[in-house]
């Protein structure tokens, strides 16, 4: 069980050599097998960057390759259910990105099959494995579960405080700055993608609502002008409430992500996975700074955190604009969990740590997507129990 686990990776487009590929091979726990793609020229890519021992157009003869341990799918979402399936059927582990299908009705296929052959199974909401998130997660539910009151809350009314069923309940406020400029062709196109950004990027953040307030969703009222401005508020069973706002006419030359959880008279904060704030928790760090990716401007920035980054960000910016190279831009990253997911999903397959974000989950955050979908048709909002 020591041994890397060998991987087939189905799928070499853009995200696969950008994220998984490379933390593949730069893996001591992981050994790239087989890479398998419908293009010739993806495949010469990952030939001539990557190494593969072997590549091919087959997913069976990728999947049931007696060299390969373990799956990572990373196709688009219309081909879920049958590379799947042909892993199951071969007692293979398989990582597969997200949205988990197109429809509810595959998903629940997927979770049957999944189910059946007990194999390990990760969805790839790498955002659970972010560093930042990590620890947020870590600082907000333990608040959560085990409040210590604030010596210095503000008490205005003492003993006197009428008694509140739902006193301490959680919430929490998502907003994500995108630009849909930069997008893939293929989002705009309604046979891969049917259901736009509503389904293939607010699962991210469906899943992280579901995983801080640690609660089953039970409703959700949305309202979008698609593809750019969506708003969707959940509700939970217990009392708690999450809201996402996510804009695609914004800028890269700003923070992409801030999430906010608030329960217990407490706040945790966490801007673009490079900076957690506290407040209102007396054990907890005030400020936690992130290490950042691919930092071409280690000069610039030295206080870490939102303030080194953004300063990272102006000056990848000119630099930019000085050589007439937009991608430029990009230097400094968020550490946004993609590495640690897949070694997460190692240490699971091996037996020695906990699922990591499971088929469950995935189809938990998929129906709120759904219900959000249909509340944007309807105009009205929608109970998750409507879905069944």
């Amino acid at each position: 069980m020591s041994d890397p686990i060998r991987f087939a990776v189905v799928g070499c487009g853009m995200l696969a050599r950008m994220q998984h590929l490379p933390n593949i091979v730069r893996s001591s726990n992981m050994q790239l097998q087989v890479c398998c793609d419908l293009s010739s020229e993806n495949l010469a890519i990952c030939e001539r960057e990557f190494q593969p021992v072997r590549m091919t157009e087959d997913f069976y003869d990728a999947v049931n390759d007696a060299q390969v341990d373990a799956i990572c799918l990373a196709t688009t979402e219309k081909l879920r259910l049958p590379v799947i399936k042909a892993a199951a059927d071969a007692g293979k582990p398989i990582y597969v990105e997200k949205p988990l299908a197109t429809s509810l009705a595959e998903m629940e296929k997927i979770r049957a099959v999944v189910h059946e052959a007990g194999i390990a199974f990760c969805i790839g909401h790498n955002r659970r494995s972010s560093p930042a998130m990590l620890d947020a997660h870590r600082i907000f539910r333990g608040h959560m579960e085990q409040p210590v009151p604030c010596a210095w809350r503000f008490e205005r009314e003492g003993d006197a405080r009428p008694d509140m069923e739902l006193d301490g309940v959680a919430a929490m406020a998502v907003r994500i700055n995108d630009d849909w400029h930069s997008w893939k062709s293929w989002v705009f196109d309604k046979t891969q993608a049917p259901h736009g950004p509503m389904l293939f990027e607010m699962t991210h953040f469906t899943d992280l609502c579901n995983w801080f307030m640690a609660d089953e969703p039970v409703a959700v009222q949305a309202m979008q002008v698609e593809p750019f401005n969506h708003g969707v508020l959940i509700r939970y069973r217990g009392g708690a409430m999450a809201s996402i706002f996510m804009s695609s006419n914004g800028t890269f030359g700003y923070p992409k992500e801030l999430y906010e959880m608030m329960g217990q008279g407490a706040v945790v904060a966490v801007d673009h996975m490079v900076e957690m704030r506290t407040a209102g928790i007396a054990e907890a760090p005030a400020k936690q700074v992130y290490p950042l990716l691919n930092d071409r401007h280690a000069d610039v920035g030295t206080e870490g955190g939102l303030a080194g980054w953004l300063a990272k960000k102006r000056a990848a910016c000119e630099e930019a604009v000085r050589k007439d190279d937009p991608m430029l831009q990009f230097t400094a990253e968020p550490d946004k969990g993609h590495a640690r997911q897949l070694e997460r999903f190692v240490t699971q397959i091996r037996g020695e740590g906990p699922v990591v974000c499971g088929v469950d989950d995935a189809i938990s955050a998929s129906r709120v997507a759904f219900a959000a979908i249909r509340s944007t048709q309807n105009e009205r909002s929608v109970k998750l129990s409507e879905l069944d």
